[in-house]
């Protein structure tokens, strides 16, 4: 048994099924369990902090883990950076047999914090065969920690921090990553992707990083392939966007001749600079940044320069992040309440999108408002990064790959 703690709409366990393998979730949320028991993988609603380990006991092989990261999350009153020091002593007790939790969750300033020191429970209770866990690159001294006391109980250990974009996801999202075995050596995924690929001396050479453009099926003259709706996993066919944005999507099929697509948030504009590099280096024919339960927020806006024209082979030439969602334009209500602009020069991304640029097969069935369906996606790992990190664990090789393109 695969045991996958905190486990969302399940990412991990799509890229599982890419090595012949299946897991049982455990995750607290409504939408997210709604998601995952539509996609066919078997979940237990319930508080990972509560439940008990004695079911699994003699049972498990395998444990996945990407525990919420109040701690050390940069984002919001950052209220949890001040409980690191419970945590790493949370996870060091638990290590040695002593649940102190309760003590130290009331030194806590975020209630939430804890639940990273949460897996080392269930390691000092269970001692799987292998174990995965992911999360934002600032846990990694943490991971670090654990991986500490694995190696004191006999595990390989291997952390560190891995691009989505090396592995083919279509999105240069980083994470920090742990892999442990008592059964084998472990140590990083080899990439199968590269920003530059340049051939080795064996005349061998990876593939170039999957862009934006290639995953959602845009082509150098082609008009945007058909995508999936955001609701029910229903094929869009001729349609990709929502209804209401057909103005707006005829606009974006005629782009190649009236100007460049980029891509614009009204968020959070010096942070994603400063972190993804500068503008020019977040075209569209590069892998999307990395995608957060803010992508509702996100839209394709028609960038007409004054002077230039866009060239056919350049549909989407250029992934910004602006404190304006799009050009001036009327705005609307749609259906679900979320705002709308009617400018054609204007379309929201779809949740269909942006999992597709998480790696997600297009037809993956995201439940819950807009909203809590874009929160999924923005949290989830990306299929292909957790099936490659599994195969690093396990030793099975990865002979399939998930359909990133629309």
């Amino acid at each position: 048994m695969i045991v996958d703690l905190f486990a969302g709409p399940r990412g991990w366990s799509e890229g599982l099924h890419l090595l012949g393998l299946t897991d049982i979730g455990l995750e607290w949320d409504t939408a997210a369990c709604r998601t995952a028991h539509a996609a066919g993988h078997p979940v237990i609603q319930c508080d990972v902090a509560q439940y008990p380990t004695a079911p699994f006991a003699g049972r498990i092989r395998g444990l996945i883990a990407s525990p919420p990261c109040q701690a050390w999350s940069r984002a919001g009153k950052r209220g949890g950076l001040a409980d690191q020091p419970l945590v790493h002593q949370a996870v060091h007790d638990l290590a040695h047999g002593r649940d102190t939790r309760a003590e130290l969750l009331a030194q806590c300033k975020d209630v939430r914090s804890l639940l990273a020191a949460e897996p080392m429970r269930w390691l000092y209770d269970l001692r799987p065969e292998w174990v995965c866990m992911e999360e934002v690159p600032d846990v990694l001294p943490l991971w670090k920690q654990y991986a500490d006391v694995l190696r004191g109980w006999g595990y390989g250990a291997w952390t560190g921090v891995l691009n989505a974009a090396d592995y083919g996801v279509p999105q240069t999202r980083q994470r920090a990553i742990l892999i442990a075995s008592r059964v084998r050596k472990v140590t990083a995924p080899e990439p199968t992707h590269a920003k530059a690929p340049a051939e080795d001396l064996f005349g061998g050479c990876l593939e170039r990083w999957v862009s934006m453009a290639d995953a959602l099926g845009w082509g150098a003259t082609d008009r945007v392939s058909p995508t999936v709706t955001a609701g029910g996993g229903k094929t869009g066919g001729a349609e990709p966007f929502p209804s209401q944005a057909r103005q707006a999507r005829q606009a974006l099929l005629d782009a190649q001749t009236r100007g460049a697509w980029v891509l614009k948030s009204r968020r959070d504009s010096d942070a994603w600079v400063a972190k993804e590099g500068p503008r020019e280096n977040r075209r569209a024919d590069q892998p999307a940044p990395t995608f957060t339960g803010e992508a509702h927020r996100w839209s394709w806006t028609l960038d007409r320069p004054a002077t230039t024209v866009c060239a056919t082979n350049r549909i989407a030439t250029t992934v910004c992040a602006t404190n304006r969602i799009a050009p001036p334009g009327h705005r609307n209500r749609d259906a679900g309440g979320e705002s709308q602009f009617a400018s054609p020069d204007s379309v929201r991304i779809t949740v269909a999108e942006a999992a597709i640029l998480q790696s997600f097969r297009p037809d993956y069935p995201f439940f819950g408002t807009k909203t809590k369906a874009f929160e999924q996606v923005g949290n989830a790992v990306p299929p292909l990064l957790a099936a490659h990190v599994v195969s690093a664990a396990t030793g099975i090789p990865l002979v399939a790959s998930l359909e990133v393109a629309a």
